[in-house]
Order: structure tokens, then C-alpha cells, then sequence
């Protein structure tokens, strides 16, 4: 990782993109940078013990060989600061150290952190004890929580979660974020991906369908372009945390129901009933549009089937190769014209890409 080069692997990035998908005649890739380091909201990291010394370390593929991380590029300023203020207090405590293997971090643009501490032992009052002490003393320089976790065993000394701010236009949204649960990892490079995702579906008509909707990320933030929005998530703790920002934010024509994108596809072509639904009048909506923000196996038939049958399809995806797949559907159908790239993960191969799909 060097920041001096950042400029030409997105350029590098752009061309293999448009290269990979120009069969499907789309127009400009719209590029959207990240920062060029201190971009990760998150990071874990496995502990090495080496007599008295302890460190953070990562396992180097490439070398085949663990690689010490004393601070980490990628990683949030106030993760980095956070490394080094919590290994001072680990090393000379037997209780917090002692068969300590991971650390695990999640950090917010609002300044609120989260330091979930893994062991292969179970945790007793006196791990409880040191840790609500060094809880005392790190909050002294940061706004943390500190979770402990083992086998079948899970301490939160306050809570397990931490509200992210982010600015997105003109607006300020609330999301609650889940320990071990799935977020965004860059969240200056989210908020773009939410001002286009808001700018793609200005002046729409009817409602929304969203699918893999998590915590009503991108849910919250379109509804404001759309009569009624209705999103579905089958983790239930994302469904949670999607309840908490619903309320947080105000939004009252957005509502998430808990099932996975199959068993909704079924309800919607009247292939099973489910109880989930009961109270639900899905013939109600007027849902011209469609959201999707699939894992990267992409979308199954089924949902595909289902997700062709609207006028307009945005689609967030977080592996180009499943996404190309998916198009070779949906373009006899629809035709692509907006493309994006969203730069999330600087330095890697990963490349999360949107598209917005017309009816032909």
C-alpha cells in the first residue's frame, strides 16, 4: 500500500471494469474515490504472545507468513490510536491477556468505538473486573464500549453497539450498528454510494422494493424518493438495528419484514403463504422500482424471476463476476444506464459496482 499510488490503481480498477462489462453497452463508469488511507471503519486482528510481548498480527497470504501490525494504513485514525492506547494496557494484565487470540474493532465517523476482545478460555469476575477498569480508563480519551467474548460466552460491560452519523446531502442519518453484524467498511465511500443511489432514483414513481435490505442502510436514505418503501432481511439482528434507525430517523413509510429474498420471492408469485406476512397487504404497493444489495453469490433464479418483473432494477453488488452473471439476464429484459464504481476496498481487487437498469 502506498497513498501516492492510489489515483492510478482506481484508474486501473475503472478500465478493467468497463472492459469486464462492455458487452452490455453501458454508459461512463461514474467513479467514486475513497480516501487514500485511514478509510476502514473496521478491522480485526489475531494476537501473537511472545514471552512478555503481545502484538497485533495478520496473516500475509502472499508471504505465507504472519505480518506484525503495531498500526494499520487502512484502518480509521481513531482505530490506530486505539491500537496502541489498548495494547499498553494488555500486556502487563495476566487476566485480559491470557489466551486473548483476536481483537476486533469497529469505529464510527461520530467518534464512537467498539473492542470486542476473543479468548480461548472462559471468562470469570475477574476478567469482568479488569475489564470494566481499563473500560474506565480508555473512556477517558475515547467514546468505547468493550465487549468479551468465548466459547458459548458473551460480556458486554455496556452495550454492543455504536450509532454511526452520516452526512448524506443535506441530510443526517442515524445507524445503529451491531457488534458481528454486517456494515459498510467505509463509510465516506457509503455515503457516496447512498447520494447515488438517492440521485438514481430521483422523481420516481409508486414504491420500493428493497431485498437484503440489513439494517435499512440504503432503505432509510431512498424513502425519501418514494410513496412507501417495503424491505426484507432474514438476519434477525439486522432486522433489530433496522427497527432502532426507522425510529431514530423518523421514517414513517418504510416497513422491513424478517425473511430471506427466496422465501419472499415465493409470496410474491402466491407460490406459499407465511405467517410473517400475516397483516401484510403486499397487492397494496405500487412498487415500480426494485433495490437490491445481494451477497456475492449474487441473486438466485428465483429472485431474478422476480426482481425482472420491475420497470426500473438498482443494483448494489459487492462481486462484479456475480453481478455479470445475473446481467446476462436481466439485459434481454433491461437495459443498463447508470453504472458506478464505488471504491470500498482501495488496494485489493474488490470492487463494489451499482448499476441502474431500465425497462427495454
Amino acid at each position: 500500500m502506498d497513498p501516492q499510488t492510489y489515483d492510478t490503481q482506481l484508474e486501473c480498477k475503472r478500465i478493467k471494469l468497463e472492459q469486464a462489462f462492455a458487452q452490455f453497452e453501458t454508459p461512463s463508469v461514474e467513479v467514486f474515490a475513497s480516501e487514500p488511507a485511514n478509510y476502514r471503519m473496521r478491522a480485526e486482528f489475531r494476537m501473537w504472545h511472545d514471552g512478555d510481548d503481545l502484538y497485533y498480527y495478520m496473516f500475509d497470504k502472499v508471504l505465507n507468513e504472519k505480518v506484525r501490525c503495531d498500526q494499520y494504513l487502512p484502518a480509521s485514525v481513531l482505530i490506530n490510536q486505539m491500537m496502541s492506547a489498548l495494547i499498553v494496557e494488555l500486556k502487563p494484565n495476566p487476566s485480559l491477556r491470557h489466551k486473548l487470540f483476536q481483537v476486533d474493532f469497529l469505529s464510527t465517523l461520530s467518534g464512537e468505538m467498539l473492542v470486542s476482545l476473543l479468548y480461548h478460555r472462559q471468562l470469570d469476575d475477574q476478567w469482568r473486573a479488569n475489564a470494566t477498569a481499563l473500560k474506565a480508563k480508555l473512556s477517558s480519551q475515547f467514546n468505547v464500549n468493550i465487549i468479551g467474548r468465548a466459547r458459548k460466552q458473551k460480556i458486554d460491560l455496556d452495550k454492543d453497539f455504536v450509532v454511526e452519523s452520516l452526512q448524506v446531502n443535506d441530510k443526517t442519518f442515524l445507524y445503529k450498528q451491531i457488534e458481528n453484524s454486517f456494515t459498510q467498511p467505509n463509510a465516506k465511500v457509503s455515503v457516496k454510494m447512498l447520494e447515488w443511489a438517492i440521485d438514481a432514483t430521483q422523481n420516481s414513481q409508486g414504491d420500493l422494493l428493497e431485498l437484503y435490505c440489513g439494517n435499512g442502510n440504503f432503505s432509510i436514505a431512498l424513502a425519501q424518493n418514494f410513496n412507501r418503501v417495503l424491505a426484507t432481511e432474514l438476519a434477525k439482528p439486522s432486522v433489530d438495528a433496522a427497527q432502532y434507525n426507522i425510529e431514530v430517523n423518523g421514517i414513517e413509510n418504510l416497513q422491513i419484514i424478517r425473511m430471506s429474498a427466496e422465501d419472499f420471492s415465493d409470496a410474491m408469485a402466491k407460490k406459499r403463504s407465511f405467517r410473517r406476512l400475516e397483516g401484510i397487504d403486499l397487492d397494496s404497493y405500487v412498487c415500480n422500482t426494485i433495490f437490491v444489495d445481494p451477497p456475492r453469490a449474487g441473486i438466485d433464479p428465483d429472485t431474478l424471476a422476480l426482481v425482472q418483473g420491475y420497470e426500473r432494477i438498482l443494483y448494489i453488488s459487492c462481486n462484479p463476476e456475480t453481478l455479470k452473471d445475473n446481467l446476462q439476464q436481466l439485459n434481454q429484459t433491461h437495459k443498463v444506464t447508470r453504472f458506478a464504481l464505488f471504491d470500498q476496498f482501495p488496494y485489493t481487487d474488490h470492487m463494489e459496482t451499482g448499476v441502474l437498469l431500465e425497462r427495454r
